[in-house]
């Protein structure tokens, strides 16, 4: 009797660890490279929004926000975990 209901909850068992590395494990990598990706931002990186703005940062600030050139004298204050992608990464100086 005791074997039996250890069998009955390997299927479940296994669903969950199917969703796990199907669903979970992919999407908790995803998020640690865009946090990586928010952290590694510098001035003169051309940046998209998820809103789909594409500027030129000017500014990265301490308290979580960049400044973005969206045009020529035209800057933006933007949440920096709301930058989707890096177009062009700029090199540190030497």
């Amino acid at each position: 009797m005791q074997g039996g209901a250890i069998a009955q909850f390997i299927p479940l068992i296994l669903i969950f660890a199917i969703m796990y590395f199907l669903l979970i494990r992919p999407q908790q990598k995803k998020m640690k490279e865009h946090q990586n990706m928010v952290k590694a931002l510098r001035r003169g990186d051309q940046v998209v929004t998820q809103g789909g703005i594409i500027g030129k940062v000017s500014k990265v600030k301490d308290d979580g926000e960049i400044e973005v050139e969206v045009a020529e004298g035209v800057k933006v204050r933007v949440v920096q975990t709301t930058i989707a992608q890096v177009l062009n990464k700029t090199e540190p100086a030497s």
